[in-house]
């Protein structure tokens, strides 16, 4: 499971500037305007090789008892239950304040592992930023700058290093797909697994939040094993209040993680929200394999059919890649052609590539349409192979790649795609140039080679003055 790092503080002291920095993304509004922020933000993040969760929080005031700011702190304290990790930030520009001392008691009687940060510390003295903020009794402050980047990637080194090692069982091999149901609440994901499964296995119930966590279940279906997740519905952070609910989101988006293909449900009676979206998101960010079920699509007439279709394809144009299937889990239509479309985004997330068919595509991709030029050089393309599976990961080599457009990325992604009809899961590129083996040596030339390039040099004054 990927660990979740909160990250905690009072208003305007630069959480969400962290989260977009951490993300890699700007999907937390910024702005110099203090409680701009105020349901919780889920993102993902990565340092190296090590993935993890971030979620920012609206500011902590611990002093109020109403309004705004009193449902703002509400929201941040369902956070830190989640978290494995809470990224306590103050302000360095402004000091010690009251309000850090009480977010600090707070913090220190939930007993969750903490880093203290001073942010907006660009261009201070460590000691001078960090001093005041040893009287909190939280360790040793970490001076950075969430606006500049100074000193990020140390501190969450360091945070994902402060983490209890958990001991993992060594994963199994499976050539079966595990399979995640995602989506809304009262989507029909649950009716859907019951489908699926041909029995009443989990619980379904006319009422959004019936179920309250993961369930992994391992099925056989057509002669074909299966491990099916039933998650629960993930709704607008605002909507979340329930002691027991407020661990579903974190819980749903670690079963994307461990899922090999996604199903994400959605209600054909209702538009697509902003909801659907950010979790279709969230899967590509993944690079799970995906197949779109609109469900509840039986009883709908021509006119609501049309326009179903016209905002899934406006409002989610970015799952192009993925099958679109219009089904009914209460009567099961189409829940066959829909495992069709898991096994087949199954195999393609899982394809072994040849090194010459992967470098045939690509030569031929070349010429086709070459590289635009990115300085005087133009980059040149010379092999590729496979660097991964689940999502399909193509690593090209060859000289200049730093310059490639993500327009010509997309391109091959496109050309590879159609090449080996991967169809259902998104894929990936990795450019890797290669070194140049005269960088930093310096030519050192003969006596005779000297004695040559004096004579050229007084030649050429002599012809041209």
């Amino acid at each position: 499971m990927l660990p979740t790092l909160v990250l905690v503080g009072r208003p305007n002291v630069g959480k969400s500037t962290l989260f977009n920095r951490l993300t890699r993304s700007r999907d937390a509004l910024v702005a110099d305007q203090p409680g701009l922020t105020r349901d919780r933000h889920y993102g993902r993040g990565r340092v190296g090789e090590r993935p993890y969760l971030v979620v920012d929080t609206g500011g902590l005031e611990p002093v109020a008892k109403e309004g705004i700011l009193h449902e703002m702190a509400k929201q941040t304290r369902q956070a830190i239950d989640e978290a494995d990790l809470v990224l306590f930030l103050v302000d360095g520009r402004d000091g010690l304040t009251p309000q850090d001392r009480i977010i600090a008691t707070q913090l220190r009687k939930t007993g969750r592992p903490l880093l203290l940060l001073v942010n907006k510390a660009e261009g201070m003295q460590r000691s001078r930023v960090t001093s005041d903020f040893f009287e909190l009794g939280l360790g040793e402050p970490i001076p950075i700058s969430s606006a500049h980047g100074d000193n990020v990637t140390e501190m969450i080194e360091l945070a994902l290093d402060e983490l209890p090692v958990r001991e993992e069982e060594p994963e199994e091999k499976s050539d079966h797909p595990k399979l995640a149901i995602v989506g809304r609440p009262n989507v029909g994901k649950s009716t859907l697994v019951n489908a699926i499964l041909g029995e009443e296995r989990v619980i379904a119930f006319d009422q959004p939040g019936t179920t309250r966590d993961s369930i992994y279940i391992d099925f056989e279906r057509g002669g074909k094993q299966y491990t099916i997740i039933d998650t629960a519905g993930v709704r607008r952070r605002g909507k979340i209040d329930e002691a027991i609910e407020k661990f579903s989101v974190v819980k749903t988006l670690q079963a994307i993680e461990d899922a090999n293909v996604v199903v994400l449900v959605v209600d054909a009676r209702d538009q697509i929200t902003e909801q659907d979206a950010h979790l279709a998101d969230f899967v590509l960010q993944a690079g799970r394999a995906l197949v779109l079920a609109v469900n509840k699509w039986d009883g709908l007439d021509e006119y609501k059919r049309d326009t179903a279709k016209r905002d899934i394809d406006r409002k989610l144009h970015f799952l192009s890649f993925a099958k679109h299937h219009f089904i009914s889990a209460l009567n099961g239509t189409g829940v066959d052609a829909l495992l069709k479309s898991v096994n087949d985004a199954y195999a393609a997330a899982m394809a072994k590539m040849a090194t010459p068919q992967l470098t045939r595509v690509l030569l031929a991709a070349v010429e086709k349409q070459q590289p635009p030029r990115g300085s005087i050089f133009r980059p040149k393309m010379r092999y590729a192979h496979q660097g991964g599976s689940n999502p399909p990961l193509i690593i090209v080599h060859g000289s200049a790649l730093d310059k490639v457009p993500e327009s010509y990325r997309r391109y091959l992604e496109k050309c590879f795609c159609d090449a080996f009809k991967l169809q259902g899961t998104p894929l990936r590129i990795e450019f890797k140039a290669g070194k140049n083996p005269f960088e930093g040596k310096k030519t050192v030339l003969t006596e005779s080679e000297k004695r040559a390039a004096h004579r050229a040099r007084i030649r050429g004054r002599r012809l041209y003055g």
